[in-house]
Formats: C-alpha cells, sequence, structure tokens
C-alpha cells in the first residue's frame, strides 16, 4: 500500500472516552495526538472527523427528543472532543485548526474547503467538528465526504474492532475477517462497516475506506505506513 500522502482519519468518541465509556480520557487523548503528530512529521498531510459518542449520541440518548435537536447536541459534544484534542495538540507543539461545519467564530473557523486544504498544506492538523452541519447524517458519513472535498487518499476509521469480518466476531467464533473486501460486499451482504449513507457515497466517489482497531493508538501510524493491519474497502 505505501505510505499515504494526505488522510482523513475518523476517530469515534467512545475511543476517547475512560472505561466507563463517557467523558473524555486525557491519556489517551495523549497518545492518540501524538501518533498523529508522527504521522505529520513524517510528511503525511492529517485531517480528523471525530465523533461525539462519548458524551451524546443523538438518536440513542435522545430518543424522547425531537430528533434534529437531538442530533444538535451531538454535534455540540463532537465541538468539544474537537477542542480537547487542539489542546493536546498544541501541548505537543503541533499546530491545529478545528474547523466546525456550523458557525461558532468566537472559538472555531467555520469549515472552507479551500482554507483546509490550505492548512494541510501547511502541515496543521485540521479536526473537522460538527459532522456535516445536518441533523440524520453520522460522522461516518462526514468522514467520508470530508475526505473527498480534501482530495484524500483514503478514509481511517479507527473502531474498537481490527477490521471487517464476516459475522459478528463477538458472537460468532466462525466470522471470518477480511484483508480487502469491495463496497459491493459491504451493501450486499450487510457488514456493518458504515452506515448506508456513508457506504453509498465512498463507493461513488471511489475513495478507499481502511479499517483498523484504535485500542493501541501506533496503529494509526501503522496504517498511514502502509502497514496491513486492517482491512481495506475499495
Amino acid at each position: 500500500m505505501g505510505q499515504y500522502k494526505r488522510v482523513l482519519l475518523k476517530i469515534s468518541g467512545e475511543a476517547l472516552a475512560g472505561r466507563d465509556g463517557v467523558n473524555i480520557d486525557f491519556d489517551i487523548l495523549r497518545g492518540v495526538c501524538a501518533e498523529i503528530k508522527r504521522c505529520a512529521n513524517a510528511g503525511t498531510q492529517m485531517g480528523v472527523v471525530v465523533g461525539g459518542g462519548n458524551i451524546w449520541r443523538g438518536a440513542r440518548n435522545g430518543a424522547k427528543m425531537d430528533r434534529t435537536r437531538a442530533d444538535h447536541m451531538g454535534m455540540l459534544a463532537t465541538v468539544i472532543n474537537s477542542l480537547a484534542l487542539a489542546d493536546v495538540f498544541e501541548s505537543l507543539n503541533m499546530p491545529v485548526r478545528v474547523q466546525t461545519a456550523l458557525e461558532m467564530r468566537e472559538i472555531t473557523e467555520q469549515y472552507a474547503r479551500a482554507r483546509a486544504v490550505r492548512h494541510l498544506e501547511k502541515g496543521r492538523v485540521v479536526i473537522f467538528a460538527c459532522g456535516l452541519g445536518s441533523p440524520f447524517f453520522s460522522t461516518d458519513t462526514a468522514a467520508v465526504l470530508r475526505g473527498v472535498e480534501i482530495g484524500a487518499d483514503v478514509v481511517l476509521l479507527a473502531k474498537n474492532i481490527d477490521g471487517v469480518y464476516s459475522a459478528d466476531p463477538s458472537s460468532n467464533p466462525d466470522a471470518v475477517k477480511f484483508d480487502e473486501v469491495s463496497y459491493e460486499d459491504v451493501l450486499q451482504r450487510r457488514l456493518g462497516v458504515m452506515d448506508l449513507t456513508a457506504t453509498s457515497l465512498g463507493m461513488d466517489n471511489r475513495i478507499p475506506v481502511y479499517v483498523f482497531a484504535l485500542r493501541d493508538p501506533g496503529n494509526i501510524y501503522r496504517a498511514v505506513m502502509g502497514e496491513k493491519i486492517g482491512t481495506l474497502v475499495e
């Protein structure tokens, strides 16, 4: 695979939480940010989309709420995580910018593709928050769209599982892990890599998605360097 030159890394909010699965574990954040900085220092331009599930999951936590309002709360959760990541990057002397799909002039930049690309070309990490800025769309979909917009070579999905399996490995001991799988197979076999909108968007725009486990933050660097540690969807 070789080293990727520009990537969009998606990190779930849950991956940034402590053992209780909520809030923010700054020890985890420091490990993640250190690996992203390592990738940037090696010459890879790094864009990041972060979820907010450690703080709020719109559809699930807001089951008794208006869905639009619940999803807006989820967008704000991604901003909290993004600001925490930015603070850790700055403590590591890594230049960083946070861009939000919704305007928050006092604390972030509003997302603009050309500005984001310019930041990347200058060696800054760019964190994209608020998903797409619209309800009913997941941060997986936001990750694929931002990856396409910035011209990323690949979308890296850092998950709690080390790849794509033929079935749920936690309940099926016969589940087989794929090294590579096509978008068509993902859709036909309902392999659950991403939601259907994100999967269709990736397939239509021919951008590969690489799924790997984040439990060892060093896997970020390995994935960027092209090591085969997960599953490539293309």
